[in-house]
């Protein structure tokens, strides 16, 4: 959680176009070529690893999980230099392709933003009603602590933080409060060409679908 301070709502935000399949730059073989640097953003609870591991699967390139990287154990951050030579050693050993998730706008300090050296060909921002994203993020949450399922380097949910009255210690408080800033923070960005609005299950697996189908060489 990288983020702070709860704002109001905005206006509801223009949907962004149907995603259809990148058809601008053939493939070598003729196939048209699909954007294989891809970064999913959005408030906690709205899907982003779920959603980015399947795209990976999709597009047959890496993953990576910001919060793997800016997280260490016992719920400290990572010392941000190391964490920025963690992902551009990621970017560098990956040039044909990869999908990130995450938000971690303060500690990225600009990387992987499209037009940036091995920037982002494509910024996906889910953006999901207050209802869905916490409905999922109360049923993760408990599974979480419940299970005691390791997260990053050993740490766990600690179902003691439910209660607690600081959206930084609580992830539900967090995930209701940021619903707000995270469309005002990418509202302004719909409708450039390189970042892309899924509101909605429907139109999450309308762009899988555009996607195509898994590469062989990843499935197994």
């Amino acid at each position: 959680m990288d983020e702070s301070a709860a704002h109001p709502s905005p206006e509801p935000v223009p949907a962004s176009p149907p995603p259809r399949p990148d058809r601008s730059a053939p493939t070598p073989d003729g196939e048209p070529a699909r954007k294989r640097r891809v970064r999913i953003v959005g408030v906690s609870g709205a899907g982003k690893t779920t959603l980015a591991a399947e795209a990976a699967r999709r597009l047959g390139v890496a993953h990576l999980e910001l919060d793997a990287v800016f997280w260490d154990r016992d719920w400290t951050f990572r010392d941000v230099e190391e964490a920025r030579a963690l992902v551009r050693e990621f970017v560098a050993a990956h040039p044909d392709g990869w999908v990130a998730d995450g938000n971690w706008r303060t500690r990225l300090e600009g990387l992987l933003e499209p037009g940036t050296p091995g920037g982002a060909d494509l910024v996906v921002w889910l953006d999901h009603s207050r209802a869905l994203v916490m409905s999922r993020l109360v049923r993760r949450t408990v599974r979480r602590g419940v299970l005691r399922e390791e997260l990053w380097h050993g740490n766990r949910e600690n179902p003691a933080d439910w209660i607690r009255r600081d959206p930084e210690e609580n992830i539900l408080l967090w995930g209701w409060t940021q619903h707000g800033p995270t469309r005002t923070r990418f509202a302004p960005r719909v409708g450039d060409p390189t970042f892309l609005r899924l509101g909605g299950r429907r139109a999450v697996a309308a762009w899988l679908d555009s996607l195509g189908p898994a590469r062989a060489d990843t499935l197994g």
